[in-house]
């Protein structure tokens, strides 16, 4: 079962900022679209961005106008760029892919494994 490999985490400065990437092979052909979302320890996972498969593109208020999620067609990556980081984002960052329609085929409602991103003061 193919899932979404997440890499781009790291630990940064506050101000700073970070690329995470999401790549799904098949992503394109398969009309899936993705979702960001990150978690804080057993907090609830936030929904942070998604672009669907007809580049339509949303964001939570939390993030919106720093954070801008974009998508190679070539490569099957989705990218979340992460601008004027805080240490309140801090966590866990997952992408999953989404579908437009029901019900979606097992590539397109798939989570990947997460990666931590750590913003210091």
């Amino acid at each position: 079962e193919v899932q979404p490999v997440e890499s781009g985490g790291g630990s940064v400065q506050a101000g700073t900022s970070l690329r995470l990437s999401c790549t799904v092979p098949g992503l394109t052909s398969n009309r899936c679209g993705a979702a960001w979302f990150r978690q804080v320890g057993g907090k609830e996972r936030e929904w942070l961005s998604s672009l669907s498969a007809d580049d339509t593109i949303t964001y939570a208020r939390s993030v919106e106008g720093r954070f801008t999620i974009s998508k190679d067609k070539v490569t099957d990556t989705v990218f979340l760029q992460m601008n004027n980081l805080t240490p309140e984002d801090t966590a866990i960052y997952s992408c999953k892919t989404t579908f437009i329609g029901w019900p979606p085929p097992p590539l397109c409602d798939s989570w990947g494994q997460g990666t931590q991103v750590t913003v210091s003061s």
